[in-house]
């Protein structure tokens, strides 16, 4: 480290994890001048940036923790097919993390705490223009999202829904579309889908191609990455953090970043990071359509999100809490073609790909863990929920600047790893 003024800046960061909030801290961090290493467990993107949804979208990247989650979390207990599944299997720290995750349901906490995701919410798509600016090539295709609903009652709890987003300052617009202007915005709908709302200004991409894009732009940077690491320890060596595995050598740096998604308690509990990071898996699979799917399709009474994806349409959704390495259970991938097969129309069902499961970092509060912990030199980057390619790089941006300044930008105070 060099010291200036009395301030420490890194000349050195290694990042465990390869997806997109740990490489786009590891391209912000090259921007301010320090060499980065890049290590994962798996392969780069393996984990939930892979086969997500791919929605760059602001203005719907709500708390999980809404009221109406209970009654969803309830349901879940008694039907397999419901959108939120709860394992029924005694396991006391999931039920303990369940517990404090309910006691957030409520209305009061759900907007403290999109007022305290506003910041990051109205820099996330700057975030993105940034990398684009320097030659990343992220691939985000600017879309409205069109939501659909089989009652005219819940597009209107929808659109209140947005109206206290766009009140709280999170920037969002939308329309009413008749059944007209619905059908002719996403053809795909079904005549079961008879309101909609239109939410403008948003974007979508290929999380695969962006996770990928992202690491060849750090590679040319200098950057190396390490892959099939999977970290176990952390140890200091005169003022450096060592990242250990079981197998190959250690890697030294100034500071350490843990960005390692729904595994982040593992090794954050160690710096004092106390709140707990579940993983709630979601389901996506690909189907052929008849004809080209023009943009981004939310079906909320199903809680599923569909995007075009290789000439078809990326189905995307279900919450279950179970273990992050558990295989993906076909039943689940099941229950979403059953909540939405009559709502599309032209989607070929029997052709759809095998099922792709992620494990999305879950914070019993709903916000995400970004800063520094109580070990030196250790940071974390995690817990966006549903949300990681969303924030992923307006995360890296302003954990960026913590560690090369010392100093923590207001906007990450609500998301502090030891709060």
């Amino acid at each position: 480290m060099s010291g200036v003024g009395g301030d420490i800046t890194p000349r050195s960061a290694v990042v465990v994890g390869a997806g997109v909030v740990g490489l786009s801290t590891a391209w912000f961090l090259q921007d301010r001048g320090v060499q980065v290493t890049v290590v994962d467990r798996g392969e780069v993107g393996s984990g939930a940036s892979w086969g997500n949804a791919g929605w760059v979208a602001p203005g719907l990247s709500l708390p999980l923790t809404s009221p109406h989650v209970l009654g969803e979390g309830l349901r879940g207990l008694l039907d397999p097919r419901a959108p939120l599944r709860l394992s029924r299997r005694p396991d006391p720290r999931l039920w303990s993390f369940l517990l404090r995750f309910a006691a957030h349901c409520t209305t009061r906490h759900w907007r403290r705490a999109l007022e305290a995701s506003l910041p990051l919410l109205v820099e996330a798509l700057p975030a993105y223009d940034t990398l684009s600016g320097a030659g990343v090539e992220v691939g985000a295709r600017e879309s409205a999202i069109v939501a659909g609903f089989t009652d005219p009652r819940a597009a209107a709890g929808f659109r209140r829904e947005l109206a206290l987003v766009a009140a709280v300052g999170v920037p969002v617009s939308s329309a009413d579309l008749d059944r007209a202007e619905l059908h002719a915005a996403r053809p795909q709908l079904s005549g079961r889908i008879v309101a909609g709302v239109r939410v403008d200004g948003q974007r979508f991409l290929d999380p695969a191609r962006l996770v990928d894009r992202l690491a060849q732009a750090v590679v040319r940077r200098g950057a190396t990455i390490r892959s099939r690491m999977a970290v176990s320890s952390l140890r200091s060596d005169r003022g450096r953090v060592i990242a250990c595995a079981a197998e190959g050598p250690p890697v030294g740096a100034d500071v350490a970043v843990l960005a390692t998604g729904a595994h982040l308690g593992d090794l954050a509990r160690r710096g004092g990071v106390r709140l707990p990071v579940r993983a709630g898996r979601g389901y996506s699979f690909t189907v052929p359509t008849d004809a080209p799917v023009p943009g981004p399709i939310y079906l909320p009474g199903a809680r599923v999100a569909l995007t075009p994806h290789e000439g078809g349409l990326r189905v995307a959704g279900t919450m279950e809490f179970r273990a992050a390495d558990r295989p993906p259970d076909v039943a689940r991938a099941d229950a979403v073609v059953a909540s939405v097969r009559d709502l599309l129309a032209g989607v070929r069902w029997d052709e759809r790909s095998s099922p792709w499961v992620g494990a999305r970092p879950v914070t019993p509060d709903a916000l995400p863990l970004v800063g520094a912990t109580g070990r030196p030199g250790v940071y974390v980057a995690g817990g966006h929920g549903m949300w990681g390619v969303t924030l992923g790089p307006v995360t890296g941006r302003l954990l960026a600047e913590q560690i090369t300044t010392g100093k923590q930008p207001p906007e990450l105070v609500p998301f502090d790893p030891l709060r």
